[in-house]
């Protein structure tokens, strides 16, 4: 009966509290500034700084004859979302959005490539 009652009391104490899990995903949790989610690139200038500093060997990118950086191909399925070619970036190219919903059955959606602006 001890056992029961004690139950039953915790069973109590938690109906008055608010829930701690949200009904994803119809909400969605509020992100701080510091989250580190799908990259986006703008401005880049092409100097292959990201790929040097990049941990998991997920950046790499094509030049063309002359030796300039034309694309960069970001390869979420191997990147650890580290931010260091964010942080290492002199021009401020690279973001990382509060995208983080990556969840995909087609492997070719993980290929992120940036082309254009490289080429500056």
């Amino acid at each position: 009966m001890k056992a029961l009652m004690l139950g039953l009391l915790t069973v109590f104490k938690h109906l008055f509290m608010h829930p701690v899990t949200l009904e994803y995903p119809e909400k969605k949790r509020e992100l701080n500034n510091n989250f580190r989610g799908k990259l986006e690139v703008s401005g880049c200038v092409g100097c292959g700084v990201c790929k040097k500093v990049c941990p998991s060997g997920a950046i790499n990118y094509t030049k063309n004859e002359s030796g300039k950086v034309v694309s960069y191909n970001f390869n979420l399925e191997k990147c650890i979302f580290c931010g260091n070619c964010m942080y290492y970036c002199p021009k401020s190219a690279i973001k990382m959005t509060n995208e983080y919903e990556l969840g995909t059955e087609n492997k070719d959606e993980l290929q992120l490539i940036y082309t254009g602006g490289a080429d500056d």
